[in-house]
């Protein structure tokens, strides 16, 4: 078994997201727009590959709204139905909407237009443009009715210089003999490289060893690695998973801040 299989990224911690921890790359512009107004006036959608920082925005974004005292509610796939709105949500968020069923789909249709009765907005987040969603065509409408952003992933050399920056945030000596085999051997999304980062520097500290290629291929081979309790993973400076919260909250009352999934 190889060491990718060895190590479940997915069960790692991961930290909300932030606008001031989103590295932009040429993703300034939506940036810019979804940092504008909180919550928006108008509906978002953001659109784009595995890792190129969709979920990461709309945590943002959300935890932004909350901070200002507005109500957010969170779906995804995962939300156990029925949805309900609640009455003073200021913003709807429904992350990963290419996977809805279709009693989802009704669900975030009604969603929608009690938002809209009631002043609120939404925003979304998939893997294709409106246009190509493989949704009831009343909900594709909605969702695509405000700005519709395409998001990019970093490249290899945005990648390699976000990894620098985090290890030296954390006082980690970060080779290029490491540095090029993380990224030779495992995902090149951000979200997961900046957990496998994490994850090294923990396992490293509670081996008393400098971080080396075979100190990498021992944890690989020693399992998953031992997750400090009061690090949550706060290093996950780039950008998110795009598979969302794990633990959405239900419908019937706004959601709770997304849980780092």
């Amino acid at each position: 078994m190889g060491l990718m299989q060895q190590l479940p990224l997915p069960l790692m911690p991961r930290a909300e997201g932030r606008f001031e921890s989103f590295l932009p790359g040429d993703n300034g512009p939506a940036l810019a727009l979804l940092q504008a107004e909180c919550p928006p006036r108008a509906p978002h959608f953001l659109w784009g590959d595995a890792g190129a920082g969709k979920t990461h925005l709309l945590q943002a974004l959300a935890a932004r709204c909350r901070a200002s005292g507005a109500s957010v509610a969170w779906f995804t796939p995962a939300t156990p139905l029925p949805w309900i709105f609640t009455p003073g949500t200021a913003l709807l968020v429904f992350d990963d909407a290419h996977g809805f069923g279709p009693a989802q789909q009704q669900a975030a249709f009604a969603l929608c237009v009690e938002a809209q009765s009631h002043g609120a907005s939404w925003a979304a987040a998939a893997a294709v443009p409106p246009v190509d969603l493989p949704l009831r065509e009343d909900l594709r409408t909605r969702l695509g009715w405000g700005q519709v952003h395409a998001l990019h992933a970093l490249d290899e050399a945005q990648t390699r210089a976000a990894l620098q920056s985090e290890a030296e945030r954390r006082g980690i000596a970060l080779s290029p003999e490491v540095l090029n085999y993380l990224m030779s051997r495992f995902s090149r999304d951000l979200a997961s490289l900046m957990r496998l980062l994490v994850a090294l520097d923990s396992y490293s500290l509670s081996r008393g060893r400098a971080i080396t290629v075979p100190l990498l291929r021992a944890m690989g081979t020693d399992g998953p690695p031992v997750w400090p309790a009061d690090d949550p993973g706060d290093g996950l400076a780039g950008q998110q998973p795009d598979d969302g919260p794990t633990d959405a909250s239900p419908a019937a009352e706004p959601a709770a801040d997304p849980s780092c999934d």
